[in-house]
């Protein structure tokens, strides 16, 4: 496996993280105007949006992740790896960052939402210290899957 460094997301990563999104969440990808209004809050010095990417040693894009961050409370966006770096610890490096973005935001809580069939990425939200506080019933479309609403309370 090739060295992956983790960058703050620009404009230009779009069109690659949008591919890594579309085989990640076939069913629910995000737009790239999403994308776009996500990282039009992610510099200067109203920021409120941290993302990040990952890059192998050829420059590709193989996970990337994000947090908004509002009155003390960051909530993670959006967090992949591709498949091919699952298990490779590339998925607590991207959370790991956020939460440090988190931090300096001044959050003090971190929630998210994770899929109720994805047992894989609830052990790692779990490993860092996110606990679940509750369900949004059918919060994933189509398929009307429900979401753990998980949170993290940042130590003073």
């Amino acid at each position: 496996m090739t060295a992956v460094s983790l960058r703050e997301m620009r404009w230009w990563d779009i069109d690659p993280v949008l591919a890594l999104e579309r085989d990640t969440f076939p069913e629910d990808a995000w737009s790239p105007a999403m994308f776009w209004s996500e990282l039009a809050h992610a510099r200067g010095p109203g920021a409120t949006r941290a993302y990040v990417v990952a890059e192998d040693a050829d420059g590709h894009v193989v996970g990337y992740g994000g947090l908004a961050a509002l009155d003390g409370t960051g909530d993670v966006q959006t967090i992949a790896a591709a498949r091919d770096h699952w298990g490779t610890g590339l998925g607590p490096r991207l959370l790991q960052a956020l939460l440090a973005a988190a931090r300096r935001f001044g959050c003090r809580e971190v929630l998210l939402e994770v899929r109720v069939d994805n047992g894989r990425a609830q052990r790692l939200y779990e490993r860092h210290g996110f606990a679940v506080i509750g369900v949004r019933r059918g919060y994933y479309q189509p398929g009307n899957v429900d979401a753990l609403v998980m949170r993290r309370t940042e130590k003073e």
